[in-house]
């Protein structure tokens, strides 16, 4: 399935717009002269060639994938650690790199908050990450990150600016939903790849109860969802959030081909979307969102379109030490990916998303220990998990609920 949307190109150099009227001018005054000296000699005027006028189709592609939330528990960062201070998470991620590597866009969500080891870090209810972390996900391929989530101010506003200090020092990756200033935050952050503009926006649904510090709002982007529904004032102050959002989009929408927005929201180990996930997604595509990600529940939910918007509920878990129980419902998780193409003519500029595709991951570990993302297309699936192939079909069947035309991948000898 392919949506497309068309857009204007807007010029907004002056130096271009001053040449293209030197160009014009000129080319009325010789088009005059040779006008008026046919017109002396009686001979008709005639265009001999008028595929000159016709504008040239351009086209542009750029590969996207997107994974689920990184959710790094103390058992986690042990297996990384060489016990002197020092951490080495890429072994994790070596089977999913291949993959993920091949993407121009790659993007995952930051579950834990990478506040770094000089804070000290921590294990659940409070996280706090060793920012080692976020240099496998880089070494891995991922270029695209969200850190609003639940746990951002797990560790304090001085977390927080850590890790922001942390993600900024990072070229030609965009990381977004939790800054140092409202300055910052307002920034329109603005990303290319192979001449496809494109930016996220991204929100938490809330902060575990931990407060923001007032005034200080921009340390994480919060549209909350645990509001009483049918509370009228919980009503109006979900509206509020709603019109910030719409504020932000219009802030960047006709900036960028591409809009995406990154939503941590839903109800944890639901494979369900709720009434607040669907009317938020609604609410989001109605605004002109091209793509939406969800994360948070930890578990996968469906695929599915609204309008011209892709909505993809949940991606469930990248890579996390919870329990496998289930049917391994929160070791399972989902790259999806997708193509971006841009046409353009003259001043028009058609946008579409198509070649939609799934490939189901596995977390592995044994005692605690040896953790791996294992993708099931992978030959080796078979030695991390035997019953990869009911599980497969499972997952697949959620996946595909909303709509049987996306695609997804076939595991290792399915």
């Amino acid at each position: 399935m392919v949506k497309i949307k068309k857009r204007r190109l807007k010029v907004k150099n002056i130096c271009i717009a001053i040449l293209l009227l030197v160009i014009i001018i000129s080319g009325i005054s010789i088009g005059s002269y040779y006008i008026l000296k046919n017109r002396s000699n009686n001979e008709p005027v005639t265009n001999n060639n008028p595929k000159e006028n016709t504008p040239q189709e351009e086209n542009y592609t750029a590969t996207m994938i997107m994974a689920g939330d990184n959710l790094i528990h103390s058992s986690i960062y042990n297996d990384a650690s060489d016990g002197y201070g020092n951490y080495d998470f890429t072994p994790m991620y070596e089977l999913i790199k291949p993959i993920v590597s091949n993407y121009d866009i790659a993007y995952y969500n930051q579950e834990t908050i990478l506040g770094g080891k000089e804070l000290g870090v921590n294990d659940y209810p409070t996280f706090n990450s060793p920012q080692e972390v976020g240099d496998a996900m880089i070494d891995a391929g991922f270029n695209l990150v969200s850190l609003a989530t639940n746990h951002t101010m797990d560790s304090g506003e001085s977390a927080v600016l850590s890790s922001r200090e942390y993600w900024n020092s990072k070229e030609d990756v965009l990381a977004v939903g939790s800054y140092a200033s409202n300055e910052e935050r307002d920034e329109v952050q603005i990303a290319t790849k192979n001449n496809i503009t494109y930016t996220m926006l991204n929100y938490t649904y809330g902060t575990n109860g931990i407060a923001v510090p007032s005034g200080k709002e921009y340390l994480v982007n919060v549209w909350p969802t645990n509001l009483d529904i049918n509370d009228v004032d919980s009503d109006s102050e979900y509206q509020n959030y709603k019109e910030q959002v719409k504020e932000d989009i219009e802030r960047v929408r006709d900036k960028v081909d591409v809009l995406i927005v990154a939503m941590h929201w839903g109800v944890e180990y639901t494979h369900e979307p709720t009434e607040y996930e669907v009317d938020m997604a609604e609410y989001l595509a109605s605004l002109g969102v091209d793509i939406i990600i969800g994360t948070h529940p930890h578990v996968i939910q469906p695929i599915t379109w609204i309008d011209d918007t892709l909505v993809i509920y949940s991606l469930g878990n990248l890579i996390s030490a919870q329990y496998q129980d289930q049917n391994y419902n929160k070791m399972v998780g989902l790259l999806t990916s997708l193509e971006i193409h841009k046409t353009v003519k003259g001043d028009e500029v058609d946008i579409s998303i198509d070649n939609i595709d799934n490939e189901l991951i596995y977390t592995y570990y044994s005692n605690w220990r040896n953790f791996k993302v294992v993708p099931f297309s992978s030959s080796e699936i078979a030695n991390y998990l035997t019953d990869y192939q009911s599980v497969y079909e499972t997952y697949k069947e959620i996946v595909l609920e909303y709509d049987s035309s996306i695609g997804i991948k076939n595991c290792y000898q399915c």
